[in-house]
């Protein structure tokens, strides 16, 4: 029961504050005031009465477009998940590496996304594959980032105990350097989920015939505004769906680094 509670008192605080800011929204698009703000046309701000109303009706499009771009995700985020912690075991391993390539992984984040879409699109086609790679850039920073943090985070006091039961270098990696930054390696996961349908949406515009991210697209030159925000909030349930299911995985593998 207790627990019931601290969930109901964690959800209930977010809901009222979306549902009282979908109130001001409702009212100010019905009473015209953000487009009289923003010098528009009333129908380029849909009210939320009207989204969910597209949301229903475009319901099958939605859909058909949300299993493109779900399948995308899923790919993308699986392939930065194996290529950072992949990446962040061999810096780890290997000091001189470490620091040579360190920096490099930093300054690689100063580069948009967006901007190197269409030359992904250029080398790689217009299927799967440069959507892909393009998931994968944007996740791949957070998941090394943080399994990184989380191998070199270990116990000193552990490794030195292992060291004197007279442990491999790969038995202390898999018995005591793994476990540890398994919780930093899903909090880099759920990171990397919120921000991977961003990558998503970014491939799609750069070249696509379907997914949400081109329906979108489409749907601003049809001046189908209220179906733009349609999209939009299925891409925000899908990121928040992910999210949720990772803190469950997390929560099931990892109880040791749950607060």
């Amino acid at each position: 029961m207790n627990a019931v509670l601290a969930v109901a008192r964690r959800i209930l605080a977010p809901l009222v504050i979306v549902l009282a800011l979908l109130g001001l929204w409702e009212l100010a698009a019905r009473w015209e005031l953000l487009s009289n703000a923003l010098d528009i046309e009333p129908f380029l701000v849909p009210a939320p009465s009207e989204v969910a109303e597209a949301l229903w009706s475009d319901r099958s499009l939605l859909a058909e477009n949300a299993w493109v771009t779900l399948r995308e995700i899923l790919a993308g985020l699986a392939l930065a998940v194996a290529l950072g912690a992949g990446f962040a075991l061999a810096l780890h391993r290997f000091e001189p590496l470490r620091r040579a390539v360190y920096p490099l992984l930093v300054a690689s984040q100063t580069i948009p996304v967006i901007a190197i879409a269409p030359i992904l699109v250029v080398w790689l086609g217009y299927g799967i594959g440069p959507k892909l790679a393009i998931i994968a850039l944007v996740c791949f920073f957070p998941v090394t980032v943080n399994m990184l943090d989380g191998l070199r985070s270990v116990n000193r006091d552990q490794v030195r105990m292992m060291r004197t039961l007279d442990a491999s270098r790969s038995q202390i990696l898999r018995r005591v350097e793994v476990p540890a930054a398994l919780p930093f390696l899903l909090s880099g996961v759920k990171v990397a989920a919120v921000i991977s349908v961003i990558g998503a949406v970014f491939g799609e515009w750069a070249g696509a015939d379907s997914g949400l991210g081109h329906l979108i697209l489409i749907s601003q030159g049809q001046l189908q505004t209220a179906r733009v925000f349609a999209a939009v909030a299925v891409l925000s349930a899908i990121a928040l769906i992910l999210f949720a299911s990772l803190v469950v995985v997390e929560r099931r593998y990892a109880w040791w680094g749950s607060r």
